[in-house]
């Protein structure tokens, strides 16, 4: 009897180890996974990618070369982070929490030492302080009334070359008729920080861009769900001028007539995409290269985050795209620039924004690894 019970506890004992060092193992290989994202990633020749900050949740990217900062948003928890980098040149002193007690702050910009935060609900600005921490103290309320729906409701914002905060508003749906700001790209006048309708018909934009030379705006949008693998597109947008409509719900992107709205006349006028994106890639930051590491082909092109499908048979996107402007500021063609954030079907990242540092490298955040990259070019 006595050897039985030593048997069973023997082998509960073996039992115990191989568990242990099964999950010692799964473990291991999840950090190899991590560790190895980046070895993953194919960039055109002379380019390199490097991890240049861990951030929770990294999403929205804004630089402030004098105080030799990187603010960034997200929209899990209710922070905003600041990289401490005194040169912006890839190298960061410390990761700091700059703000807190914030609602899917997601929406960040900069301005004559400020930052303007696009929460869910409201539209708001706190003062930086020399260390790149924010003043919540000193905040400021500047306009209250933003839908507080959380389907769609992480804002992107941007200041445009007038001057005003342009702030995009995402239809509570997937698809569904809007009221008010809902499914709009909103102008406020910085002087009453009242709220105007630049673009409506618009599903919901996680990236703005001004062309550097024309000054235009280019927004991203992301296509609706539930209509096929293959079927709408996720679009780059232009506008120009201030009335546009982008087709949403008629459109649930590109030309495709949406379930529900296929027998409503669409607005006559409804703008096409410039770009048209795979189905469901989810098509959020774009930044235009205005920096000199790149070769010079690259400057007033554009890149945009694809953050990936989540309900397509096969994944699609996770790559980050490169958009040719021709010399008038016309996009004239898509091709990827970075890809491997999805490696053998598996998520190892998503990209979601982008930001040029001072020196010309490229920042991109990812929210699924909690990383920011810097991405490089050395001439080969």
């Amino acid at each position: 009897m006595r050897r039985r019970i030593l048997e069973i506890a023997s082998w509960t004992l073996i039992h115990l180890l191989l568990v242990a060092v099964f999950a010692l193992g799964a473990a291991e290989r999840a950090i190899a996974n991590k560790a190895t994202l980046l070895q993953h990633i194919s960039l055109p020749p002379g380019f390199s990618i490097k991890l240049y900050a861990k951030v929770p949740n990294a999403r929205t990217l804004v630089a402030v070369p004098d105080l030799g900062v990187v603010y960034v948003g997200n929209r899990r928890g209710d922070s905003i982070y600041a990289i401490r980098d005194e040169n912006l040149k890839g190298k960061p002193e410390s990761i700091v929490r700059a703000a807190h007690s914030l609602k899917v702050p997601n929406g960040i910009a900069w301005k004559e030492g400020w930052l303007y935060v696009a929460e869910q609900h409201r539209l708001v600005r706190l003062p930086a302080l020399r260390d790149g921490r924010l003043d919540a103290d000193r905040l400021e309320v500047l306009y209250d009334n933003l839908p507080d729906d959380s389907w769609h409701g992480w804002r992107y914002a941007a200041f445009g070359p007038d001057g005003f905060l342009y702030v995009a508003v995402g239809a509570p749906c997937n698809v569904c008729a809007v009221t008010g700001l809902e499914g709009t790209v909103q102008r406020f006048d910085p002087k009453t920080w009242r709220p105007q309708t630049y673009a409506a018909g618009v599903r919901n934009s996680v990236g703005l861009a001004f062309h550097p030379e024309t000054g235009d705006l280019f927004f991203t949008d992301n296509g609706a769900d539930m209509m096929g693998d293959d079927t709408p597109p996720d679009e780059l947008n232009h506008a120009p001028i201030a009335g546009l409509h982008f087709g949403y719900p008629y459109f649930g992107g590109g030309q495709d007539r949406t379930f529900d709205f296929r027998n409503a006349p669409p607005p006559q006028d409804a703008r096409s995409p410039v770009i048209a994106f795979n189905a469901h890639v989810a098509a959020l930051g774009i930044e235009f290269y205005r920096g000199t590491m790149f070769p010079k082909e690259y400057r007033t092109d554009a890149f945009v985050a694809q953050h990936g499908s989540w309900n397509r048979s096969i994944p699609d996107g996770y790559r980050i795209m490169r958009i040719r402007f021709d010399e008038k500021g016309r996009p004239v063609g898509k091709e990827i620039f970075a890809d491997g954030f999805l490696y053998q079907g598996r998520k190892l990242g998503r990209p979601v924004d982008l930001e040029t540092l001072p020196d010309g490298s490229l920042l991109v955040s990812d929210d699924y690894a909690g990383a920011v990259y810097r991405i490089t070019y050395k001439r080969p």
